[in-house]
C-alpha cells in the first residue's frame, strides 16, 4: 500500500474537511486572477470597493481579496495536519467569515471602509461559509476519539 493511501486512511474526517476547504480557497484565489472566470478583470484594483472585477460574474474581488483567499487556503492545508489544527481552522475560520458577513452588512458596498471589497453576493456567501465551517469543525470532532487530541 502506498504512503498516500495509508496516510489518507489515518486522517480523520475533520482533517479531510479542513483540507477540502483549504483546497477550495486556494482554487478561488487562483480563479480570481484569471480573466474570463473573473469578469471586468481589467477593472480589478489592489483593494477597495472601487474594484469592479467579479469572480464568476457575482463576487466582487480585488488583488488583496484574492491573496487573502490564497493565504486562507494555504493555512487550511497546514492546519489540517492535526485534528486540533483542522478543528481550529474550521471553527476559527467560520467565525472570521461570520464577522466578515456582519462587516459587509454594516459598512455597505460603497463605503470607503469596504476595503476587501464585498458586495451582497459576498455577504451571503460569507454567512453560508461561516455557518458551514463551524458546523464541520464541531460535528466532525464530536466523537470521544477525536475530542482528546
Amino acid at each position: 500500500m502506498s504512503d498516500a493511501g495509508t496516510r489518507d486512511r489515518t486522517r480523520t474526517q475533520v482533517q479531510k474537511a479542513a483540507t477540502a476547504v483549504g483546497i477550495v480557497f486556494l482554487a478561488v484565489g487562483v480563479l480570481g486572477f484569471i480573466p474570463g472566470i473573473t469578469s471586468n478583470f481589467s477593472d480589478m484594483k489592489f483593494a477597495g470597493h472601487t474594484s469592479d472585477a467579479l469572480l464568476l460574474g457575482l463576487f466582487q474581488v480585488s488583488i488583496l481579496h484574492n491573496i487573502v483567499h490564497l493565504l486562507f487556503g494555504a493555512a487550511g492545508l497546514v492546519m489540517a495536519k492535526t485534528i486540533s489544527g483542522a478543528r481550529n481552522y474550521l471553527v476559527g475560520g467560520g467565525i472570521v467569515y461570520l464577522v466578515l458577513f456582519l462587516y459587509g452588512l454594516i459598512v455597505g458596498n460603497n463605503s470607503a471602509a469596504n476595503f476587501v471589497p464585498l458586495n451582497g453576493a459576498d455577504d451571503l456567501l460569507h454567512l453560508v461559509l461561516g455557518l458551514g465551517m463551524i458546523a464541520l469543525g464541531v460535528v466532525l470532532t464530536r466523537s470521544a476519539g477525536t475530542r482528546r487530541v
